[in-house]
C-alpha cells in the first residue's frame, strides 16, 4: 500500500482524488477498493453476521462506487458517501435474505452461525486461553445479531468505526439526536444480551477448567483462563469486545 501511495500523488487530496475517480483513472479505483474494502466489509459483516453475504455486499458496494462516483457531492467525505452506501446495502441484504431465505440454512455454517474461528486471530498460549478469546468473541458476534440492525449499525459505526456523531448521521440521513439515541439503545440491548450469553460461556470454561486440573498439570492450571464478570462488560470493556470480534477500529 506504502509503495502504491507514493506512486500516486493525488492520494492525499480527496478533492483531486475523486476528480480522478471521476475521469475514470483505473489507478485510482483500485486504490479505492485496495483502501477501503477491510472497512466496507467489516461494516457489513457486523450487520449482516454472515461472512459470504457481507462478501457479496461488499463486491456491491464498490459496484455501486463506481457507477455513482459522478454524482459523487463534495460536501460528503468519501468514507462517509461509501458507507452510506454499505450500510444500505447490507440493510437491504439483510431483508432480501429474511424474505427468501429463512427457512434455509447455509451449508457453510457451523453448529452456531457459522465457523467464527475461521475470522478470528488468536494469540493462544495455551489451549485454555484460546477457548476463552473465542468464546468470548463468540459471544459478542451471538449477542451484536440480536441487535435491530439500525442500532446495531450505529453502534459500529460510532464503537468501531469511530465515527462522529455527524458522520453517523450523514450516512443513516437521520437526524443527530436519532443517531445518538440509537447508539444508547443498541448499547443498552447489546449489553443486555450479553449479561446471559456471557454467563453461559463462563459456565462452560470453567467446567473445561476443573476437568483439566483433575488431570493434575499444576502448570498449565496456574494459567486457567479468567472472564471478566458479565456485568463488567461496559464501557470501553464492551468496545474493546466489539473491536476484537468485529474486527478492530481502524
Amino acid at each position: 500500500m506504502s509503495e502504491l501511495a507514493q506512486s500516486l500523488p493525488w492520494v492525499r487530496d480527496e478533492a483531486e482524488f475523486v476528480s480522478e475517480l471521476q475521469s475514470g483513472s483505473d489507478a485510482a479505483f483500485d486504490w479505492l477498493v485496495t483502501y477501503y474494502h477491510a472497512s466496507v466489509y467489516n461494516l457489513a459483516y457486523g450487520i449482516l453476521s454472515d461472512p459470504a453475504d457481507a462478501a457479496d455486499v461488499t463486491q456491491e458496494v464498490f459496484l455501486c462506487a463506481f457507477k455513482g462516483i459522478r454524482g459523487f457531492r463534495h460536501g460528503s467525505s468519501l468514507k462517509t458517501w461509501l458507507y452510506r452506501i454499505s450500510v444500505r446495502q447490507a440493510l437491504n441484504q439483510r431483508r432480501w435474505c429474511f424474505r427468501h431465505h429463512r427457512d434455509q440454512v447455509s451449508i457453510d455454517a457451523g453448529p452456531d452461525e457459522g465457523d467464527l474461528s475461521m475470522h478470528l486471530t488468536d494469540a493462544e498460549p495455551n489451549p485454555f486461553e484460546q477457548l476463552a478469546t473465542r468464546e468470548t468473541q463468540a459471544v459478542v458476534r451471538k449477542a451484536l445479531s440480536t441487535v435491530p440492525p439500525l442500532f446495531r449499525s450505529a453502534v459500529i459505526l460510532r464503537d468501531l468505526e469511530g465515527l462522529s456523531y455527524e458522520e453517523i448521521a450523514e450516512i443513516m440521513e437521520v437526524s443527530v439526536g436519532t443517531v445518538k439515541s440509537r447508539i444508547l439503545r443498541g448499547r443498552r440491548l447489546l449489553r443486555e444480551a450479553l449479561g446471559p450469553l456471557l454467563h453461559q460461556t463462563q459456565q462452560a470454561i470453567a467446567a473445561a477448567a476443573d476437568t483439566h486440573k483433575k488431570m493434575d498439570n499444576p502448570a498449565v492450571a496456574a494459567r486457567e483462563p479468567r472472564l471478566a464478570p458479565a456485568q463488567d462488560m461496559t464501557g470501553s470493556t464492551l468496545i474493546g469486545g466489539l473491536q476484537a470480534a468485529i474486527g478492530g477500529r481502524r
